[in-house]
């Protein structure tokens, strides 16, 4: 295991101690692991990329680690009231889609089509959506650890993330459709 794998992993030993920061209402706590990770999301890359220490663990490490991260603050976070549930279902039924559609499209490809591994890239709305979740979740988290009370810039992402959700789960549910056809084609 190299430096930037173990970086990923540290990543997500952290879950369950910003889960629990947020359930004690420890929002400064939480809050400085929340942009740790996020520092340390930037530094393992830096470090796989420049120190050629990418490897195929580190492909699935890394974006488990943030996955687990952002759904977990985001049901931390409606648990502890901090974020609407409605918001929270969608977050976290939009991330079971796209690694449900992952699966099955793996599985297809690999036993029905004779093929590897489906070329997956993040859509351009999904990395939008990611980049929405990510500010929506740090400025709750500043909020509650700075005392801070709810403004309309977080009522206003709270409806944008919303937005950027749904349309980044739909946009993969029509992506896939096209590439399941066009698997089909070729068959």
């Amino acid at each position: 295991m190299n430096v930037a794998n173990l970086i990923s992993l540290a990543r997500l030993i952290a879950v369950p101690v910003v889960i629990w920061a947020i359930l004690t209402d420890e929002m400064a706590a939480a809050f400085w692991i929340f942009v740790a990770a996020g520092i340390s999301d930037a530094v393992d890359g830096f470090i796989a990329r420049h120190f050629h220490e990418q490897t195929e663990l580190g492909s699935y490490l890394d974006p488990l680690a943030d996955k687990a991260l952002l759904v977990s603050v985001y049901i931390a976070c409606g648990h502890a009231q901090y974020l609407p549930y409605w918001l929270v279902i969608l977050v976290v039924f939009r991330d079971i889609l796209i690694v449900g559609g992952v699966i099955l499209l793996y599985t297809l490809s690999h036993n029905r089509f004779g093929g590897g591994r489906p070329q997956m890239s993040p859509l351009w709305i999904s990395k939008l959506n990611t980049v929405m979740q990510i500010v929506l979740a740090a400025l709750v988290l500043a909020g509650g650890a700075f005392d801070i009370p709810p403004d309309r810039v977080i009522q206003a992402l709270i409806w944008v993330v919303g937005v950027t959700t749904a349309l980044s789960g739909a946009s993969y549910l029509v992506k896939w459709g096209r590439d399941l056809a066009h698997m089909e084609d070729k068959r």
